[in-house]
């Protein structure tokens, strides 16, 4: 844990990082980073161009064509052991901007900083073990018997598009893996969160061999820069998390040069809890989870599906939790709960609660701004209770601190409603008959489920959503893949 002399506020680069150097946009310009746990000006980001997206592209494209970096597997190996050592030595430097420019807890921290920090190990181990060639054995064709190898080949030039809720987290899982498997990457990360962005790039400029070019950071506050990434015909493949309007734009932008693209989009996941669930143990749960990271959590179950048989008795246990969750200052241990990322976001929040109470929810607690945080861009834990489950609630994502809770009467229906969305990221099943939880879990039409708490979230295990939730995985074998294509070679049996 970070210790008290490291706390406090603290301005990352403002540069970023094309074709091997650190620079400033040409004409000088810098854009604010809001601490939103304060509303102040923690410092300046270079406000980059579509003329330097232009550029990094231009550098990643070289380096891809003109180097060894997508052959030499042993080089990728050495420079992403570097970049985990790196990582590791700047560990606090990077906590404490991460807090800054995103107001996260210190206290939950770890799976931020801590978490990725371990998987670009994970992946130089992962990607040094893979089998680039696979003997797929002898085939009979109508001109006789041939042998046929799967070659997986790098993709070429990545463009990784990261939002801001886990911006370090998501720029190494977007970013590290496609450079073991030997692709050269640009980077735009999000406006709001340009520092954890540009961190990364001083970290690969300074303390790693990674070559001029192979990565770029690109930071812009202008959406037309990270437009200009996905229209670039000199880009191979798009991967994005955020927003499923953003991921839509990215697909039709891509769609000219017929991009390969990963996108991990937004989310509105159910949380069936059964009628023979301990609700003392899943709803205090539940209720926690929708505040830590200010519920901007793409996975968050953020609609609770209560049986109506225990409904009141559902709606009493997490409303406590809520009502008694620690919210305020980032830096202070006991808090669980920061601020939204912006008064815009805020905003959305508290204007979201409004019109679920306007179309007929009952507000059991929270649904302003705290008392004691007048300043800072704070918003009060929040349980609706009878959610009509076509509501504008039950079916967009929030990103607050927001629970919406729906009854219902039979698994059947349970199901029905969960399934009710044009989202499918996550989900989760609470039940004391583990054979009953587990058939509710398979019918939910969603990419991943966790039963009794048990997390489906890990970097050995795909990670992907359905219907408007994405397309791809991330983590996993799979995830791996996403980065490659399989060629087949046909060749005369020998």
């Amino acid at each position: 844990m970070t210790s008290v002399e490291e706390t406090g506020v603290l301005a990352g680069d403002e540069r970023m990082l094309i074709d091997g150097e650190l620079q400033h946009t040409a004409g000088g310009a810098t854009f604010d980073v809001i601490n939103p746990a304060t509303e102040q000006v923690a410092g300046q980001a270079t406000d980059g161009t579509v003329d330097d997206m232009a550029r990094a592209v231009g550098a990643a494209r070289r380096a891809f064509d003109e180097t060894d970096w997508s052959r030499d597997l042993e080089f990728r190996y050495h420079c992403l052991t570097q970049l985990h050592e790196a990582f590791e030595r700047n560990k606090e430097r990077l906590r404490r901007i991460l807090i800054t420019e995103v107001g996260c807890p210190v206290k939950v921290t770890g799976s931020q900083i801590e978490s990725p920090i371990d998987e670009v190990r994970h992946w130089a181990e992962h990607g040094r073990a893979f089998e680039y060639l696979v003997d797929n054995g002898v085939h009979d064709t109508p001109l006789g018997p041939a042998r046929r190898k799967i070659h997986y080949e790098p993709v070429g030039v990545v463009g990784a598009i990261t939002p801001w809720n886990v911006p370090f987290y998501l720029n190494v899982a977007e970013t590290v893996p496609a450079l073991m498997a030997g692709n050269t990457v640009v980077l735009k990360p999000a406006q709001l969160t340009p520092w954890s962005g540009s961190e990364y790039g001083r970290i690969v400029a300074e303390e790693t061999d990674i070559p001029a070019g192979v990565f770029n950071v690109v930071v812009g506050n202008a959406n037309e820069v990270g437009a200009a990434l996905s229209a670039d015909p000199r880009v191979d493949m798009i991967t994005f998390t955020g927003s499923t309007a953003t991921g839509r734009a990215i697909l039709a932008a891509g769609a000219a040069t017929v991009k390969k693209t990963l996108l991990e989009l937004g989310g509105k996941s159910a949380h069936i809890v059964l009628d023979d669930a301990d609700f003392s143990m899943a709803l205090p749960m539940a209720a926690l989870m929708a505040c830590v990271m200010s519920g901007q959590s793409c996975i968050l179950p953020s609609r609770i599906l209560l049986p109506r048989s225990r409904y009141d008795e559902g709606i009493a246990i997490m409303a406590a939790m809520m009502e008694n969750f620690a919210v305020g200052d980032p830096w202070d241990p006991a808090n669980m709960q920061g601020p939204q990322i912006s008064q815009t976001q805020r905003e959305k929040v508290l204007g979201l609660v409004t019109n679920a109470v306007a179309d007929g929810a009952r507000l059991v607690t929270g649904g302003g701004v705290p008392e004691h945080l007048p300043v800072g861009y704070y918003t009060q834990p929040t349980l609706l209770a009878d959610v009509d489950p076509d509501s504008q609630i039950a079916q967009e994502e929030v990103f607050g601190p927001v629970l919406a809770v729906i009854p219902y009467d039979t698994d059947e229906q349970a199901i029905a409603i969960a399934n009710n969305s044009i989202y499918g990221l996550s989900g989760e099943v609470s039940g004391g008959d583990l054979e009953r939880a587990f058939r509710v879990a398979t019918r939910m039409r969603t990419g991943n489920v966790t039963i009794n708490g048990k997390s489906h979230f890990g970097i050995g295990s795909p990670f992907g959503g359905t219907k408007q939730s994405g397309l791809g995985y991330r983590n996993g074998a799979e995830g791996f893949k996403e980065y490659l294509d399989a060629k087949t070679i046909g060749l005369p049996d020998q």
